[in-house]
């Protein structure tokens, strides 16, 4: 398993990525209104527009695996919960969404 994606919920995308260009350098890899990405190496820094569920602040991660089926049963197995099992998403990849230790939500991803 590779930590892909670090996800911060904003509740201003304008303000949000000016912050992570242009006080820290980050160099911009990709904006829209929904969702911009950061490079920062082997990990993405991406904004997303916080909601109810994801509230301004917080973080999702996003990790990446070649075979979520054996990852998820895995983890099943393990006892972990899982807050949406392996399905087929309208942009793409296989994921697979459970929560940490915490109670934080965070999505795997088939690559």
């Amino acid at each position: 398993m590779k930590l892909n994606y670090v996800i911060k919920f904003v509740s201003d995308m304008t303000r949000a990525v000016s912050f992570y260009r242009d006080a820290l350098g980050l160099p911009l890899k990709f904006e829209s209104p929904g969702w911009t990405e950061f490079t920062t190496g082997e990990t993405t820094l991406a904004l997303h527009p916080a909601s109810d569920k994801n509230p301004a602040g917080s973080v999702q991660l996003g990790f990446g695996v070649t075979d979520i089926q054996t990852l998820y049963e895995k983890m099943v197995g393990s006892g972990v919960e899982f807050t949406m099992r392996p399905t087929k998403t309208e942009f793409g990849p296989v994921m697979a969404r459970f929560s940490d230790s915490e109670g934080a939500e965070c999505t795997v991803a088939e690559h």
